[in-house]
């Protein structure tokens, strides 16, 4: 085990003066490297048709408003050719879960030549790996296990956000209508992807209505599994923003001494799985959240928006690098898959070839 922490001590750095805080800050910073990274990506939202309702999303679409019930193959395989012009190497799959108990969503699938989301994602991530050297990665929701290793054929990564362990919020405005969001199956899914190997991302959404509490107990779940695993490759850590046209448009946002606290005590707790805080998010604090101990800037896409958080654009890489060199960072690019994780034991053939491949391009 890595972490030595317990949840005694791990509330105390929550709960940190001023001064412990920043002597946890030095800790830190000693000797650590300067490289902050980013994959370069193209946000692929298949379908936003999804069977959870929670109360913070702006993502998910009925039926009847749905501009698209699934993006057609033509569609999406065109944004890809148009993101490899531009050198994006991680074609980002992220959308509702699901979605294919639909019966709208489903007869769709079936005009398409498919029975299921996970089969058509199959198709498309075998297309964008194959035929244009770009890596999948894939964000669906909650899958079995055999699904998982499936995917993994053509996947070079796969993430859940955990969210929170605190199951009180299945009850409130948050996930009352969301049974994916159920912590108990969120846990059980990350544990299979370790099972099958699959390098993987995941993360807390703060501000919803846990407590501090929630946030030790949520890290420390995820530390027990990648205690066990090892596939854990980046953990986010993710902030409400309250928007005008959802349930909790007037629930309060994180305080940011909060979100830096926290990302101490991941940093602290995870030495060797990399912490990441959205840029688009956090655009005018990054370089706090650089100095307590986040690594990675997540996919940045310079050609489709964050469909979680629209209102919310992402900076430029320059605009990025200019901010870290005032601090002696500096901005790296990465595949999806990081480094460590480029071998066979967390590969299959057909991924490992194109990432070997793309891994010296950037280079």
């Amino acid at each position: 085990m890595i972490n030595e922490l317990s949840k005694i001590e791990a509330r105390n750095i929550l709960n940190a003066d001023l001064n412990t805080f920043l002597d946890f800050i030095k800790e830190i910073n000693h000797n650590r490297s300067n490289e902050i990274t980013f994959s370069k990506n193209i946000f692929l939202p298949l379908t936003h048709i999804c069977q959870n309702n929670c109360g913070y999303c702006t993502f998910k679409q009925d039926v009847d408003e749905a501009e698209y019930l699934v993006m057609n193959k033509e569609t999406v395989l065109n944004m890809v050719q148009k993101a490899k012009k531009v050198k994006c190497t991680e074609a980002l799959f992220a959308f509702g879960e699901s979605s294919d108990k639909n019966d709208y969503v489903k007869n769709e699938l079936e005009k398409y030549g498919f029975e299921s989301m996970v089969d058509y994602v199959y198709y498309l991530s075998e297309r964008i790996l194959m035929d244009n050297e770009m890596l999948p990665h894939t964000n669906m929701g909650i899958i079995s296990r055999s699904d998982l290793r499936y995917l993994s054929e053509v996947n070079a990564s796969m993430g859940l956000m955990l969210e929170t362990t605190n199951k009180k919020l299945l009850k409130t405005i948050v996930h009352k209508d969301s049974p994916g969001k159920n912590p108990d199956k969120r846990i059980n899914f990350i544990k299979n992807a370790g099972k099958e190997n699959i390098p993987f991302t995941t993360g807390l959404l703060i501000g919803i209505g846990e407590t501090t509490d929630d946030h030790i107990d949520s890290l420390f779940a995820l530390r027990d599994l990648q205690d066990k695993y090892g596939h854990i490759q980046e953990i986010i850590i993710q902030n409400f923003k309250p928007k005008s046209n959802i349930p909790m448009k007037d629930h309060p946002e994180p305080s940011l001494i909060d979100l830096l606290k926290l990302t101490v005590l991941a940093t602290v707790m995870f030495p060797d799985v990399s912490i990441q805080i959205p840029p688009n998010l956090n655009h005018d604090w990054m370089s706090f959240f650089i100095l307590c101990g986040a690594d990675d800037m997540g996919g940045i896409s310079p050609l489709t928006k964050d469909y979680v958080n629209p209102e919310n654009d992402w900076p430029s890489v320059n605009d990025l690098s200019s901010t870290l060199s005032k601090i002696n960072f500096s901005l790296k690019e990465r595949l999806p898959v990081y480094e460590k994780y480029i071998n066979d034991k967390y590969l299959k053939e057909k991924v490992y070839d194109t990432v070997i491949k793309l891994q010296n391009e950037i280079n």
